[in-house]
């Protein structure tokens, strides 16, 4: 067996007076799929970086096959058959993929043999559970590929032991399966252990033998996935007795106004390609539809172009009706908001206060200004502490720069702009991407709440789950159009994956015949 046990003792780690781990003893069986959970700033990262040699620890140790060792650098854990695959991705863009699994081994003769370097990849290939063309580079490769090629970095060293980061936030939930299948397959071969950060319940159900939850830097829960359960672990990650419940959702009677129609829309993309393709979707109100898609399929381009932030080169999109351009006035008289993917950068003023950024919207109209001119900034603060306590804000005051904070509480801060006034079209972008659990369960609550009260919400999301768990309807976008539409009650993951891949036809075909 070439798979390795990985244990950690009693460790500890400090940044100054903050304490990140303290006291984990954690144990990865040989030739198993070890699932860590936990909530942002819960030690998970700390943990592995201790392991793969960027963190050294502050007390305890790491021991591999049960010897103690000082792994000191990400090289001393490649050496020892220590592989890790990142959330960010770490290929070099101008090189093929044949020369960035080359450049992965990190020991590398002055001249390359290219003949036999590429037998040997074709060879490597072959025993891959997926393919890549080896003289792409990554600027041709979708955010999918990408993440395959960081697993066939790793997997091309042959790792006794693989530590991988959120692998399958950009994966179809085909590619998911088959990427963590795979990976299992290996693992219960005896190949490899496999340490697997997620924040998925349903990967773990499927595909991990053990699971471990850190809480506040500590070890509350490790055993067999088959003795837990969801509820459990999702206790354990919160700290919690009490679990939000169930989203609560209205039922719908008959399908509301339309409130956003978007008719023939063309976009361009940062390269001049079009990347919106002359697509066409409506939204109702008191509805939530869903927009599916890989990761690079003109989501981005076509939520930009909705909130004014790209141009559009043709078509048309309404708002009740009326041409919407996204200016400042017609988001004020027809109630539009938006909640875009990373908001500090794309929703936020950085280096201003936290009580600025929550009157962005509105800070030039009564009854936060005077006669139009005179900004009563001390009835914006009022209101901004009003919103902090509403919702949940952890901040050091309203006067904190916004960069100060967590990702999930600028979340929060937005929200509460954006919801105030009952707005009537909402767009929101991968709201939840990154945050804990706790955050999670509060910004779908909030959405879900609009839609009761009639909002329409266009949401665009790389995480199916969050699409079946929210959507009313779910369309799938590929290659800058609509392929696919049906009601969520109805949608079937297996389906939506193959229309997000590319191949839905060919998958309703197959079911068809089957």
């Amino acid at each position: 067996m070439n798979a390795l046990t990985l244990d950690t003792y009693q460790l500890t780690k400090r940044f100054g007076a903050f304490t990140a781990l303290e006291g984990v003893s954690l144990k990865v069986r040989p030739g198993t799929v070890h699932a860590l959970l936990g909530e942002n700033g819960a030690g998970k990262s700390t943990l592995v970086k201790a392991v793969v040699g960027y963190h050294r620890p502050t007390s305890g140790s790491v021991l591999v096959d049960g010897r103690e060792l000082q792994i000191d650098s990400p090289t001393v854990a490649r050496d020892l058959g220590i592989g890790m695959v990142y959330q960010h991705f770490t290929v070099v863009p101008g090189m093929t993929v044949a020369e960035n699994l080359l450049l992965a081994r990190g020991h590398l003769p002055a001249v390359i043999d290219w003949k036999s370097a590429r037998r040997e990849l074709d060879a490597f290939m072959q025993t891959t559970p997926f393919k890549l063309d080896l003289d792409a580079t990554p600027v041709q490769l979708s955010a999918g590929e990408k993440q395959k090629l960081e697993i066939l970095k790793q997997l091309f060293l042959k790792p006794r032991l693989l530590i991988l980061d959120e692998p399958t936030s950009v994966l179809t939930p085909q590619e998911a399966d088959e990427v963590l299948g795979a990976l299992r397959d290996r693992a219960h071969a005896g190949d490899c252990s496999v340490l697997m950060i997620t924040h998925k319940f349903r990967e773990v159900e499927a595909h991990a033998d053990d699971v471990s939850v850190l809480r506040h830097g500590r070890l509350v829960e490790s055993g067999a996935v088959a003795e837990t359960n969801s509820v459990r672990l999702a206790r354990a990650m919160v700290g919690e007795t009490k679990i939000a419940a169930a989203l609560e959702r209205s039922p719908q009677v008959g399908r509301g106004a339309v409130r956003l129609a978007i008719d023939g829309l063309t976009v361009r993309g940062d390269r001049g390609e079009t990347a919106v393709d002359a697509l066409k979707l409506e939204v109702s109100a008191g509805e939530i539809v869903g927009v599916a898609g890989v990761s690079g399929n003109g989501q981005r381009e076509l939520m930009q172009s909705l909130v004014g932030q790209r141009r559009r080169e043709g078509g048309s999109v309404k708002v009740a009706g009326r041409e919407f351009h996204a200016t400042r006035r017609e988001n004020r008289e027809l109630r539009v908001r938006s909640l875009p993917e990373e908001p500090l950068a794309n929703a936020c003023v950085g280096n201003l206060s936290v009580a600025a950024n929550m009157g962005l919207r509105d800070f030039d109209v009564a009854p936060q200004a005077l006669a139009g001119a005179w900004v009563r900034w001390g009835r914006i603060a009022q209101r901004a502490r009003a919103w902090i306590a509403e919702y949940g804000v952890k901040t050091q005051g309203e006067g904190a720069q916004i960069r100060t904070l967590s990702g999930g509480n600028v979340q929060r801060a937005v929200l509460a702009r954006e919801l105030d006034g009952e707005p009537e079209l909402l767009l929101v972008s991968n709201p939840v991407f990154g945050l804990d659990f706790a955050a999670v369960a509060e910004i779908h609550g909030r959405l879900m709440a609009a839609r009761n009260r009639g909002a329409a919400v266009l949401l665009v999301s790389e995480d199916l789950d969050e699409l079946l768990k929210l959507a009313d309807r779910i369309v799938v976008i590929s290659e800058g159009r609509i392929v696919h539409e049906v009601s969520a009650a109805e949608a079937d993951r297996q389906a939506l994956g193959a229309f997000m891949g590319g191949h839905g036809h060919a998958h309703a075909v197959h079911k068809e015949a089957a």
